[in-house]
């Protein structure tokens, strides 16, 4: 089913369709402005709004910025850029909002896309709504300490993961949503060219070992199988579950989603679970006996689902690993830039030499 169109975008708001000043609006959460984007949906969808918007940080996310916007009768989520560093090609709203739209209806459960709005006269980004969508991440393995639960919730990851990469994006509308022709090889030098974007200072001895890395994964890039829809930053702690943990109510932050080779999700599902497992700080760490898949359990589960080859996993691997020093390096930098909302960024900095190394060690010490 194709995607819906989305809500036209904003238009600079008529001084008359602005709040009035005699209007009391509560405080303001860094990086969002309640009068503005009370003005924006009222325009954008008018009538929806039946009180004061009132938002607030939901905490988690290190990239994107995400908030719980309520009027006190009805929730949504706002989500836009960060701060400051914001990369190029990175943090794009307007995608995000297409493919969530786009897998409405598909067995990839998404939150509900509302409203799109690119007019940076608003919140100085362009930023989307989504509908709220209630559940529990699992941040700590004692939330899935019932009987077999870690084994349940492991086994319906790997799952999503697999009806992710089946869906037919022609028919969901996304056939022009990515390039996927030479896209692991233009993949390693757009995270090479980002990481260099993020360096805060002269270059040191961690450039010389990514460089080291991102020359070894170009070297040795596999040749692609099938083409589909690649989250881009899939784990555990991106997708929400009912609170009883019975199933997946939404996959979340689609911030790097795009056409591509699916195994890349893959072996970055892999990376933070062997994380995990050696006591990294990224995701929960499931002690054995819960039942939690051990990663290259994970990685089995999905290709005796689909077939896949996983004759290359070891580049995969080690592409997640490198991938991930990346993403962390662009959060050690606005952490330093002092433009992060919330707490846990001072842990990303030794991210960076930790998720190199893991790269290396699959390259086979590069």
């Amino acid at each position: 089913m194709p995607p819906p169109n989305p809500v036209p975008e904003s238009q600079p708001v008529p001084e008359s369709q602005s709040v009035p000043e005699s209007q009391s609006v509560p405080e303001s959460p860094p990086g969002v402005d309640l009068a503005r984007v009370t003005n924006w949906l009222d325009q954008t969808l008018p009538g929806r709004r039946s009180g004061p918007l009132s938002a607030q940080v939901i905490v988690g996310g290190r990239s994107n910025l995400t908030y719980r916007l309520t009027d006190g009768t009805a929730d949504w989520v706002l989500r836009r850029p960060p701060l400051g560093h914001v990369l190029p090609t990175a943090h794009d709203m307007a995608r995000e909002f297409r493919v969530i739209a786009a897998l409405a209806g598909t067995e990839v459960p998404v939150p509900e896309a509302i409203a799109l709005c690119t007019d940076r006269e608003v919140l100085g980004e362009p930023f989307y709504l989504m509908s709220y969508v209630d559940g529990v991440i699992v941040e700590d393995a004692s939330l899935a300490a019932g009987p077999g639960t870690a084994r349940r919730i492991s086994e319906q990851l790997v799952d999503t993961l697999v009806a992710l990469h089946a869906v037919d994006v022609a028919a969901v509308g996304l056939a022009d949503f990515g390039r996927p022709e030479g896209f692991l090889q233009r993949q390693v030098r757009r995270w090479h060219q980002q990481f260099l974007a993020s360096r805060p200072g002269p270059a040191d001895a961690v450039d010389q070992r990514e460089s080291v890395v991102a020359d070894a994964l170009a070297q040795r890039c596999p040749l692609s199988g099938p083409t589909g829809i690649v989250h881009g930053d899939y784990r555990l702690t991106n997708v929400l579950f009912a609170r009883d943990l019975s199933r997946i109510t939404a996959v979340l932050d689609w911030e790097m989603a795009t056409l591509g080779d699916p195994l890349t999700d893959v072996g970055l599902l892999f990376v933070y679970h062997e994380m995990a497992a050696s006591g990294g700080a990224v995701m929960p760490e499931f002690p054995a006996e819960q039942g939690f898949l051990s990663p290259a359990g994970l990685v089995q589960r999905y290709a005796a689902a689909t077939g896949t080859d996983l004759s290359a996993l070891d580049w995969y691997i080690a592409f997640g690993y490198f991938k991930l020093s990346v993403i962390a390096a662009g959060i050690h930098a606005r952490y330093l830039q002092q433009k992060t909302v919330g707490a846990g960024f001072e842990r990303f900095g030794p991210l960076i030499d930790v998720a190199l190394s893991g790269a290396q060690n699959r390259l086979g010490g590069t």
